[in-house]
């Protein structure tokens, strides 16, 4: 099966209503999930808002698990956490799922939106100036 095949079935089940556990891939999220490591829990969406990571088919080209930095109507931008300018572009319909939670190495689940981590993820965004250097500081310390 390709990575397609499979998140198209994890979208399939999440329609279902059926919460799905996936595992995550490269750098693009990182500090707050870490890709080769860290898995997603996903489940149907609601309502969106700025701030949730979401399951997205994004650009008209493929699927991202990233965080809506903006929606205007029915038009959401999305950014990783990881990335330190690039975005992407999909429309509410084209968010397949909502991240609620994340599953690290040790099997522990965190729930993505506590204030903790919501007051984390703001201040990280309004440190993209700065993000190439704590990234590079954050890896040197993971090794």
């Amino acid at each position: 099966m390709t990575d397609n095949e499979i998140i198209e079935e994890a979208i399939r089940l999440v329609e279902d209503g059926v919460s799905v556990t996936l595992p995550v891939n490269g750098t693009s999220m990182l500090p707050f999930i870490i890709g080769g490591k860290e898995s997603v829990i996903l489940q149907k969406p609601k309502q969106q808002k700025v701030g949730d990571v979401v399951l997205a088919w994004a650009d008209g080209c493929r699927y991202v698990v990233h965080r809506i930095i903006r929606i205007d109507g029915e038009r959401v931008t999305l950014m990783g956490d990881g990335n330190l300018a690039g975005t992407e572009r999909c429309t509410v319909g084209d968010i397949k799922a909502t991240a609620t939670h994340v599953v690290d190495d040790k099997e522990r689940t965190h729930y993505l939106y506590n204030r903790w981590r919501k007051s984390a993820a703001k201040m990280w965004f309004w440190l993209r100036p700065v993000r190439r250097y704590l990234l590079a500081i954050y890896r040197r310390a993971k090794k």
